[in-house]
């Protein structure tokens, strides 16, 4: 990648015009995705980004501008856009930046890194998960099985002397399946994901992914009717963790606070969640899909107690967040390319394990609902109201699982449903996804125990207020 001297260059450029801050995020990527529908390999993606992001900081204000081109003249002329934007009537500075390579503190093992397994290989495992999934039962009418990688290389240097170089691996796999029957139709989906290689088919059996989504689109033709009302709900530590992520980490991150988006804004210290009841962020987990060693600015990833037995201790910040609260950078400054700004993302979120068996949570609840897969929906940050669909679920009689139910909603409050859970088990469940925001994907993960939500509406309609409503697609 770049050296050290032209790094150095294009930073005092980019302050000339006396910036506060400058930085310079280099990104070399190759992408691979493979698709199959109808029995045949539909589609394979393939492609290279190579490009260069650089921003500089004066007064709070951001100037943004990137590039492909990654020669010297190229580099120092966007970073001479950046100075003039960022702060038009500053007067030329020179500056010596002294560059230090930051070690990490964590080693990654990757055994198949993309670029050393062959797409032969690739689609042979994608074509065996579509026939596992479509020989499950005469009534699955569709599959679609996907798998992506993603190898990059970074190296990101700022004007405070950091230098990082890094790279990263991610594998993705995705089935979903399709059944009809009854007058019905019904699907079932399943993903897996992680940061490392293809050694995630060591433990990651894709057949078996394919089997189980076609179990559960044949099972749910036969399912009864969601029953509507407030009642108890358990959510197995299976459905993940999509309820924490869009109810609770979303509003957790700095920027909405700042801007006065969230629910939790001017609450830290206090109590915004039962007791017994954490909520942790942590970039540093082995091999989940959200895990970095470095953010997007170079800051070591870290572990982060958001909410700690119910008590409210701190938000999720990037560079120009922190500094505007004054509060140490929480490596959560994150980006979907070279072409787009850092800002305050989520690695990954779960609520952490508590004390009680998954089997006692279930023997306690006379009636209720238990959910096992949830799907889409919509939060509203600012208040924390939100509508979940649920994909699997299950109805709870004097203590035991019953018959399944279908079409199930799960309407409520963020800040209430945390409030509400009386139960929280001993075992932990994770589920990935690809979040959105700000036109941003990035890779995350969620995760929770199983919990019980004394009270919760099901079968609600969706929220009609569309003030600073996020939409979920969760991929």
């Amino acid at each position: 990648m770049l050296d050290k001297d032209l790094l150095s260059r294009v930073l005092d450029e980019a302050l000339k015009k006396g910036g506060d801050f400058a930085e310079i995020y280099i990104e070399e990527k190759q992408l691979n995705n493979i698709f199959c529908e109808d029995n045949n390999i539909e589609k394979i993606n393939s492609g290279r980004e190579k490009g260069a992001g650089i921003r500089t900081v004066k007064d709070g204000n951001t100037a943004y501008v990137y590039t492909n081109d990654l020669s010297a003249e190229g580099l120092c002329k966007a970073a001479a856009v950046a100075n003039h934007a960022a702060s038009a009537e500053g007067r030329n500075i020179d500056r010596e930046i002294n560059l230090s390579l930051k070690k990490p503190r964590f080693a990654i093992d990757y055994k198949r890194l993309p670029e050393n397994v062959n797409i032969e290989e690739k689609i042979e495992h994608v074509l065996a998960a579509n026939k596992r999934t479509r020989d499950f039962a005469q009534g699955i009418r569709q599959v679609t099985v996907a798998a992506g990688d993603m190898q990059r290389r970074i190296q990101i240097a700022n004007s405070n002397g950091d230098l990082i170089e890094e790279e990263q691996a991610r594998v993705r796999l995705i089935v979903n399946a399709i059944a009809a029957g009854n007058g019905l139709v019904q699907t079932g989906y399943e993903s897996a994901g992680t940061v490392g290689g293809w050694e995630l088919l060591d433990v990651i059996n894709f057949e078996e992914m394919g089997e189980k989504a076609a179990r559960l689109a044949v099972e749910m033709l036969s399912a009864k009717p969601a029953p509507a009302g407030r009642m108890p709900v358990v959510m197995a530590a299976e459905a993940g963790g999509t309820m924490v992520h869009e109810a609770c980490g979303h509003g957790l991150e700095a920027d909405l606070v700042q801007k006065g988006l969230s629910v939790y804004g001017n609450k830290l210290g206090k109590m915004v969640a039962a007791q017994g009841v954490s909520v942790i962020d942590d970039s540093t987990l082995p091999n989940r899909y959200g895990s970095y060693r470095f953010d997007d600015e170079g800051n070591h990833g870290q572990r982060q107690v958001l909410i700690d037995n119910g008590e409210l201790k701190a938000y999720l910040y990037d560079h120009l967040t922190a500094a505007k609260a004054e509060e140490n950078f929480s490596a959560n400054g994150r980006r979907e390319s070279y072409q787009h700004k850092p800002i305050p993302r989520m690695s990954n979120t779960f609520i952490a394990p508590g004390n009680d068996a998954p089997a006692k949570i279930l023997k306690d609840t006379k009636n209720g609902l238990l959910v096992k897969k949830m799907g889409g929906g919509q939060v509203n940050t600012t208040n924390g109201d939100f509508v979940f669909d649920v994909q699997e679920a299950y109805i709870i009689v004097d203590g035991e699982v019953k018959h399944p139910v279908r079409g199930a909603t799960l309407t409520g409050n963020g800040p209430h449903v945390l409030g509400n859970i009386d139960m929280i088990g001993n075992d932990l469940g994770f589920s990935i996804g690809t979040c959105g925001k700000d036109g941003q994907g990035v890779p995350v993960s969620d995760a929770q125990p199983t919990i019980r939500i004394k009270q919760l509406t099901v079968g609600g309609t969706a929220i009609e207020n569309e003030v600073h409503i996020k939409k979920i697609r969760r991929k």
